[in-house]
């Protein structure tokens, strides 16, 4: 255990056993000095995690603020590629690269930390070959989003900006494996710096291609692409450079027992996917409504709040993907039980602040957005059911947090497909479509 946490009555000392676990806690106090102890830990990880993640997903929001304030066709254009294309692509590969989770987590909990160096490098091997196998539905973006039956001159200019960040994608290939490998480590701290860095950088580009240049979407788009290879080599630098534990130089090994990892990967990525492709299905199903322009871009606008919240549950799902990894493979369950507990209570605690927040600023918040007051009008109606997906979207990452850290990505991927494909879309079509309910619809499934 690392140094005690607690001077007082009820130090971490006297709640730790003889083989390094927690002893059964007994009465408020020890609860009390658990949850401070747990707390602690959780956000040491997770804070800088989930701070780096909102601002790489950042990047993404303030790219739809540039574009939503050029038109609300580029908006709706640019809100497609990105949830439709960008997310099935983004969903695959991170969920990949968080079969790096599970392996890195439990090797550096066993103390082998030389084996992070091969994971992450195999890794990026499968990751680079995955993206080779998705080009084809960046390349054929607009006959795509037109055969799922969005609007021609929509489809046309998110096809466009779709192949222009294409090299986007590649980057993720790097970015993914690389975040995984420091997260083991708890090396959080430099790769949140990088992040901010990039936002900030990113937010210059934007106004400088857009505006100076005049280049429009495209500018956006170019924009998008460097500031992601940017976190990416940074991120790399880093770990080749300042992990010299974990990192011990390019190995053979990184192409041994590669379709076992192949195998553990893809069930990481069916188990993420099938949760993002829903949102990604909510906005084709909207995109059918009458006067899809203001239905898509009033529900992309609530997607970006709930997707920053939801970017912050992905830190703390990484968080806790660490602990239990970590407790699993040095063999303390009752660390791992308590830190789960802990970590969901205070995850239902920020979904409740989440939604107060939305409910009270609900007629003034997409302005960031859009000079549209159609679009702020659609956006506000929505708003209280955004505010109640956001109290019920708080718990679920944090178990899926601790299915990848105990190796159980299998089990989940079967519940996500029930709860969101056999359940979910099917009713939102019904309520859509036959009670004619419209882009209410899609906030309805969100719930």
């Amino acid at each position: 255990m690392e140094t005690p946490l607690l001077n007082g009555p009820t130090s971490e000392l006297e709640l730790i056993g003889d083989d390094g676990d927690y002893r059964p806690v007994k009465g408020f106090k020890e609860w009390k000095a658990v949850f401070w102890i747990e707390t602690v830990k959780l956000w040491k990880i997770g804070g800088p995690i989930a701070f780096s993640i909102l601002c790489q997903y950042g990047t993404s929001s303030v790219t739809s603020m540039f574009a939503g304030h050029l038109g609300e066709i580029e908006l709706s254009a640019i809100s497609i590629s990105g949830s439709v294309i960008g997310t099935f692509a983004f969903g695959f590969l991170l969920g990949m690269g968080s079969a790096l989770e599970t392996l890195c987590g439990q090797a550096f909990g066993a103390g082998q930390v030389y084996l992070l160096g091969v994971y992450m490098q195999r890794s990026w091997i499968i990751l680079w070959v995955t993206c080779i196998i998705l080009l084809p539905i960046y390349i054929f973006a607009t006959p795509i989003l037109k055969l799922l039956g969005q609007e021609d001159d929509i489809a046309n200019l998110s096809g466009i900006y779709t192949i222009q960040t294409i090299p986007q994608m590649f980057s993720l290939a790097i970015n993914f494996p690389t975040s995984k490998f420091l997260q083991a480590q708890s090396k959080v701290a430099v790769p949140a710096w990088i992040a901010f860095v990039a936002l900030i950088i990113h937010v210059g580009l934007l106004w400088f291609f857009i505006y100076a240049f005049d280049w429009g979407t495209t500018g956006a788009a170019v924009a998008y692409d460097i500031t992601n290879w940017g976190i990416a080599v940074a991120q790399v630098v880093y770990a080749v450079g300042w992990c010299k534990e974990g990192w011990t130089g390019l190995s053979w090994s990184a192409f041994r027992e590669i379709w076992a990892f192949v195998r553990l990967s893809l069930a990481s990525a069916v188990m993420l996917c099938l949760e993002l492709w829903y949102m990604m299905s909510i906005i084709i199903l909207t995109g059918h409504l009458d006067n899809a322009v203001i239905a898509v871009g009033s529900l992309s606008i609530c997607l970006n709040l709930n997707g920053l919240e939801a970017m912050l549950f992905i830190g703390i799902n990484a968080a806790i993907s660490v602990r239990v990894s970590n407790e699993l493979g040095l063999g303390r369950p009752r660390a791992t039980k308590y830190s789960v507990y802990i970590t969901v209570f205070q995850s239902l605690l920020i979904g409740v602040f989440c939604m107060i927040l939305v409910v009270a600023t609900r007629n003034y918040f997409a302005v960031i957005f859009t000079n549209s007051k159609d679009l702020q009008q659609a956006v506000a109606h929505l708003a209280y059911l955004l505010g109640l997906t956001m109290v019920l979207n708080s718990v679920q990452p944090v178990i899926s947090g601790v299915a990848v850290g105990g190796g159980w990505q299998a089990l989940v991927a079967y519940i996500n497909l029930g709860s969101y494909y056999i359940f979910g879309l099917p009713l939102g079509f019904l309520l859509g479509y036959a009670a004619n309910l419209g882009v209410m619809v899609s906030a309805y499934i969100l719930v």
